[in-house]
């Protein structure tokens, strides 16, 4: 019986792509939790400095 290379490779594919995916939302949110305060700080002047 043979099968489909292409059929073969899709799932292979979406769970590489997914995995990837995956990690670079984690480092974002890591960044986020180390460095969530200054960045909200620094938006939060950016906005008063720009209604002055």
């Amino acid at each position: 019986m043979r099968t489909d290379a292409r059929k073969s490779l899709s799932p292979l594919i979406f769970a590489l792509a997914t995995g990837v995916l995956a990690l670079v939302f984690l480092l974002a949110f890591r960044g986020w939790i180390a460095n969530g305060a200054d960045i909200f700080l620094s938006l939060a002047q950016a906005g008063l400095a720009w209604c002055i």
